[in-house]
């Protein structure tokens, strides 16, 4: 397993992205939404891996929702930055990783694929994630 980090720009939300896939294996996704676009956001996810996601003030999280409402964006209040999208399946949370917040960007692919995800259901959705997503554990400090 290889460990990436990274986090927003003032390190109030940080992250480690455990995957099995070297980095430039990682298949890239950019949702063509108009959230991930305008935060011109590269999403990567492995259902065999773990992401640890720490913040370090609970008042400088924002979790943002819209379209189906079943997913949390984090974006930090203080710097902006989108870091990463979350979402309860049963009693499990899994998620992706916007990676233009890691700190290796050497050794990522160039390209991502756009991916448009208009069409799904919540159910669809759902069973989607629960197949390509990454488990999430979470710390925050209050």
């Amino acid at each position: 397993m290889r460990t990436l980090r990274g986090g927003c720009h003032c390190g109030n939300i940080g992250v480690e992205f455990e995957t099995a896939l070297a980095p430039g294996a990682l298949s890239l996704r950019t949702c063509q939404c108009a959230f991930c676009r305008k935060h011109g956001a590269r999403n990567a996810s492995d259902p065999g891996g773990r992401l640890r996601v720490t913040v370090r003030q609970a008042d400088g999280l924002l979790r943002y929702r819209f379209g189906l409402g079943v997913t949390d964006f984090f974006v930090c209040r203080s710097c902006g930055v989108y870091v990463l999208a979350t979402m309860e399946i049963g009693s499990r949370v899994v998620g992706t990783i916007n990676v233009n917040v890691l700190d290796d960007q050497d050794s990522l692919p160039g390209t991502a694929q756009p991916m448009v995800y208009d069409g799904e259901s919540v159910e669809d959705r759902t069973a989607r994630r629960a197949r390509v997503w990454t488990p999430v554990t979470m710390s925050v400090t209050p």
